[in-house]
This record gives C-alpha cells, structure tokens and sequence, in this order.
C-alpha cells in the first residue's frame, strides 16, 4: 500500500484556492436586513448627524435660540411699546404715531438728538487719532513692547461703571485731582505762577467740570476718549503688522518724509480696517448709555442727554414705557444706515 507523498508548492494542485463567490460574502443576515428596515432610534440619531446640512441647522440651533430670546423679542416688545401708552402698572393701548409725534415737538429731544450727534463725533475722531498715533509707537520695537501693549488694554477691560465712578471723583470740583492740580498750578497764595506773578491775577476760579453743560459735555467727552483708545490702538496696530516693511524701505530709497510714508503707505493700506473700526465705535458711541449716566445722569438741567439716556430717563425713571421706547426707536433707523454702509463698503472692497 504506497504512501500519498505531498507534492510540491509549485504543483497544479497546490496552488489552487478556493474562492468564494460576492453573493455569498455580500448577502446579509435576516437580522441585519431587520436592522435596517427598522432601524433603533440612537441609530437613527447617528444616521441623521452624519448628514452635514442636519449638523449645521442643528449646530446654529442654540444661537438662534439667544438671538430669539435677547434680541429678536425685545426688540419686537419694544416697537409694540413705542405705538402704545403703555405706563408702568397700566395695560397698554395702541395709540400709533402719538409718542413719536409728542417727542419732535419737544426742546429737549432736539438737544438730545444735536448732543448725540456732537458727542459721537467728537468722540469718534479724537479715538480714531490717538488711536493710530499709539498704534504707531506700539509697532516700534522697544523694550518691553509685548508688556506696554498688554497694559494699554486695560481701559478697555476694567468695567466701564467702575472706570466711570473713578472719574467721577477726579472731575469732582471740590476734590478731584485736576481742580487740585490746577489750583496749585494757577494764580494762588502758595501756587507756582501765584510765587512768580505775585497773585497779580487773584485766586483759581475751580471749574465745574459736571455742572456746566460745556465742560460737562468734554467731561464725557474726554472718558468715552480713554475708554476708547485702546480698541483702536490695537486694531490699527494688528492692521499696521501686515504690512511689508519692503514698502517702506522702498518709500526711504525714494526720500519720502514720514508723512509721506503714512499718507500714502499706511493710510491706503489700513483703510478697509479704518472703515470698520470706525463705523462699529460710531455704533457703540452713538448707544452710549452707562458713561453719561454715572457721571451726569443728563444733566446739568438735561444739557448732556444722549438717545439711551433720555430714553431711560422717559421709560424707567419717568414710568412712561411708550415713551422711552418710542425715544429709544429713533435711534435704530440711524444705526441701521450706518450698517449698512458698512456691508456695502466691505463689498465693494471685496469686489
């Protein structure tokens, strides 16, 4: 009886194998068919998460939510308010036009309406020049350039009723540091220019820096200013970052001045984030409300009133609610112009 030798690797019979057909590889079970046609519901979830356009819609959910609850509502509540005589402890009525017409034929809201309009401006021009004079220093190389860019923030990050309470003592009249600086810098018994004029001039008159409506109005002037400059500091100073130095050794091999160099290097350069910068300060500016409360509440005798205070003054103050919607609503049709321009700017520039 012969032995069944194995034959080699190489033979013919060796080297066949078995293949299995797809069908039968590829045929699920009955269970996964059942699976598939009654799919579990944390299946079901997984399945829809995967689709891209379900994530996103589900994805911009909570923000939708915000802006419904904090935004949108409001802002509906509050032009219902501004076409009633809706007060404080009473039902409101519509009354249509009557707030808005009751407003234009007062004093005080054409003061109001020229007191915004000065104070955003003024504010707006002295931010945006200091603004970029310190954006230039901060781009210069210097010791200690990364800690004096960090400290030039913190106006802009200390609270601003806290900020504004601090200024509130120093433009006091009786003790606040610059009526002391400037009682001992001024014509006085013991002040420097009384010793060397003798007190030829008499005594320093202490200004009332929130008590008369000029000084009170560069009071707030002067705080939104501080307020503001470090926003722009460091948005024109990220801008001043991306340009090529090459261009301004090109501007030095051609004898340009520094004038020269910023009028036309720097400034065509930084212009699209100069157009933005501005038109959201002149948004804040012109909204302005915490500012102008603590430090003058409007006053003296309603002089420094803006938009935002006056309208609390009428709604919350007062308890008239249509009122001060309605003085509140004036100053959406301006704000809404200004955005705007501004999409239609940052097109064209994106065009």
């Amino acid at each position: 009886m012969s032995e069944r030798r194995p034959r080699p690797e190489g033979s013919q019979e060796n080297s066949h194998v078995e293949t299995v057909s797809p069908s039968a590889t590829a045929r699920p079970s009955a269970s996964d068919r059942s699976r598939r046609k009654n799919p579990n519901p944390v299946q079901r979830l997984f399945d829809l998460l995967e689709n891209e356009a379900v994530l996103g819609y589900l994805l911009m959910v909570p923000a939708l939510l915000l802006i419904l609850v904090f935004i949108a509502y409001p802002f509906g509540l509050g032009v219902w308010l501004a076409f009633s005589n809706k007060l404080v402890g009473r039902e409101a009525e519509f009354i249509g036009f009557s707030n808005f017409t009751k407003i234009l034929g007062s004093e005080i809201f054409v003061r109001t309406a020229l007191n915004t309009v000065l104070f955003t401006a003024l504010a707006t021009v002295l931010k945006a020049s200091f603004g970029m004079w310190l954006a230039l220093l901060l781009n210069r190389k210097f010791i200690g350039a990364r800690f004096t860019r960090a400290a030039v923030l913190l106006p802009f990050i200390v609270p601003t009723v806290l900020s504004t309470l601090a200024w509130l003592w120093i433009f006091d009249s009786t003790f606040g540091v610059i009526n002391w600086i400037l009682r001992h810098l001024w014509m006085g018994e013991w002040s420097v220019l009384g010793v060397v004029l003798k007190d030829s001039w008499g005594s320093f008159p202490a200004p009332q820096w929130l008590g008369n409506p000029v000084l009170a109005m560069s009071a707030i002037v002067i705080v939104n200013t501080w307020r503001g400059v470090p926003f722009f500091a460091i948005s024109f100073l990220a801008g001043l970052q991306t340009i090529n130095p090459d261009l301004y050794d090109a501007g030095d091999i051609d004898g340009a001045s520094g004038w020269q160099k910023f009028w036309h290097i720097t400034a065509p350069l930084l212009k699209p984030i100069t157009v933005v910068v501005i038109v959201f300060s002149v948004v804040v500016t012109f909204a302005d409300f915490q500012l102008v409360y603590v430090l003058t509440r409007g006053g003296p005798a309603n002089t420094t009133h803006l938009f935002a205070t006056l309208a609390y003054q009428l709604g919350m103050a007062s308890g008239n609610l249509g009122e001060g919607a309605a003085m509140a609503l004036f100053m959406f049709p301006i704000l809404a112009l200004v955005i705007v321009f501004q999409l239609w700017y940052l097109r064209r520039e994106e065009a």
